[in-house]
């Protein structure tokens, strides 16, 4: 699962970006686009409030909150701009996601002055999310790697192990 936050993909970038998918091959366009917007979040675009320890903190509370009861967390990390989070659910994911959302949401926007986080209007997380099916053992370690080495792609830290939303 990727969730974002409201302002870490402008409007005219996501506008561009369908622009300049017409001239890809039908069957490339998602894959493409996937590509593309991951190279955006990881650009560190928006406010980035995770960069924030105190929002940083309270956020992870929350994926940890019901693990074990709603769902198994396998890996997660937060990033400046959005959060990764691989799990096995027993609950309804669109109920898992909004739980998180709604609750850090509220938090990070009742301390947004105080902290200095920058979060321009009244929206903190983008409102849907994006899931992807885990198909076998590889894609599973696959993505495992994904989430522990985004934090080093994106150039915040020299090696997984130093980052320490992950």
């Amino acid at each position: 699962i990727t969730f974002r936050l409201a302002d870490s993909l402008p409007h005219e970038a996501l506008d561009r970006l369908e622009w300049a998918l017409r001239i890809v091959p039908p069957h490339q366009q998602e894959m493409e686009r996937r590509r593309r917007l991951e190279q955006w979040l990881d650009a560190g675009t928006g406010c980035c409030a995770l960069r924030h320890p105190e929002v940083a903190s309270v956020v992870k509370e929350s994926l940890l909150r019901f693990h074990g009861d709603r769902y198994a967390l396998h890996s997660w990390c937060l990033m400046p701009n959005h959060v990764n989070v691989l799990l096995e659910a027993w609950a309804s994911l669109e109920t898992i996601v909004r739980s998180w959302k709604s609750y850090t949401g509220r938090w990070a926007l009742a301390q947004n002055v105080r902290l200095g986080l920058g979060i321009p209007g009244k929206v903190f997380w983008m409102r849907d999310y994006w899931d992807r099916f885990i198909r076998d053992r590889y894609h599973l370690e696959k993505t495992v790697a994904y989430i522990h080495e985004n934090p080093v792609k994106a150039g915040l830290c020299s090696r997984a192990e130093e980052w320490p939303w992950s």
